[in-house]
Protein backbone atom coordinates (compact mmCIF):
# COMPACT_ATOMS: atom_id res chain seq x y z
CA UNK A 1 0.00 0.00 0.00
CA UNK A 2 2.88 2.58 0.60
CA UNK A 3 4.31 2.06 -2.87
CA UNK A 4 0.88 3.30 -3.73
CA UNK A 5 0.46 6.18 -1.43
CA UNK A 6 4.15 7.32 -3.10
CA UNK A 7 3.20 6.42 -6.54
CA UNK A 8 -0.22 8.55 -5.77
CA UNK A 9 1.40 11.44 -3.90
CA UNK A 10 4.03 12.42 -6.25
CA UNK A 11 4.56 14.66 -9.64
CA UNK A 12 4.71 12.49 -12.76
CA UNK A 13 6.67 14.44 -15.82
CA UNK A 14 4.93 13.74 -18.75
CA UNK A 15 6.74 10.98 -20.77
CA UNK A 16 6.67 10.53 -24.36
CA UNK A 17 3.43 10.43 -26.10
CA UNK A 18 1.30 11.34 -22.87
CA UNK A 19 0.88 15.10 -23.82
CA UNK A 20 -0.99 14.05 -26.89
CA UNK A 21 -3.17 11.19 -25.44
CA UNK A 22 -4.41 13.97 -22.36
CA UNK A 23 -5.25 16.21 -25.45
CA UNK A 24 -7.27 13.76 -26.71
CA UNK A 25 -9.22 13.18 -23.81
CA UNK A 26 -9.60 17.02 -23.57
CA UNK A 27 -10.92 17.25 -26.87
CA UNK A 28 -13.39 14.61 -26.34
CA UNK A 29 -14.84 15.93 -23.14
CA UNK A 30 -14.78 19.18 -24.79
CA UNK A 31 -17.76 17.89 -27.18
CA UNK A 32 -19.20 16.29 -24.29
CA UNK A 33 -19.82 19.65 -22.62
CA UNK A 34 -20.97 21.28 -25.76
CA UNK A 35 -23.50 18.85 -26.48
CA UNK A 36 -24.62 18.83 -22.12
CA UNK A 37 -24.75 22.42 -22.59
CA UNK A 38 -26.16 22.66 -26.08
CA UNK A 39 -29.17 20.23 -24.92
CA UNK A 40 -29.79 20.39 -21.37
CA UNK A 41 -31.55 22.98 -19.30
CA UNK A 42 -30.05 24.95 -17.32
CA UNK A 43 -30.33 22.90 -13.91
CA UNK A 44 -28.65 21.37 -10.89
CA UNK A 45 -28.50 18.04 -13.12
CA UNK A 46 -26.55 19.70 -15.55
CA UNK A 47 -24.20 21.35 -13.22
CA UNK A 48 -23.39 18.16 -11.63
CA UNK A 49 -23.36 16.48 -15.72
CA UNK A 50 -20.31 19.30 -16.03
CA UNK A 51 -18.69 18.64 -13.13
CA UNK A 52 -18.64 15.17 -13.11
CA UNK A 53 -17.31 15.11 -16.72
CA UNK A 54 -14.22 17.48 -14.93
CA UNK A 55 -13.95 14.65 -12.56
CA UNK A 56 -13.72 12.20 -15.31
CA UNK A 57 -11.14 13.91 -17.04
CA UNK A 58 -9.20 14.33 -14.23
CA UNK A 59 -9.29 10.36 -13.39
CA UNK A 60 -8.33 9.72 -16.90
CA UNK A 61 -4.93 11.76 -17.13
CA UNK A 62 -4.46 11.15 -13.81
CA UNK A 63 -4.36 7.21 -15.01
CA UNK A 64 -2.06 8.10 -18.00
CA UNK A 65 0.11 10.17 -15.29
CA UNK A 66 0.17 7.53 -12.83
CA UNK A 67 0.52 4.20 -15.20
Amino acid sequence: MSEQIENNFMYHAPKEGQPEKYTAIREKAKELAYLIEETCPNSREKSVAFTNLETAVMWANASIARN
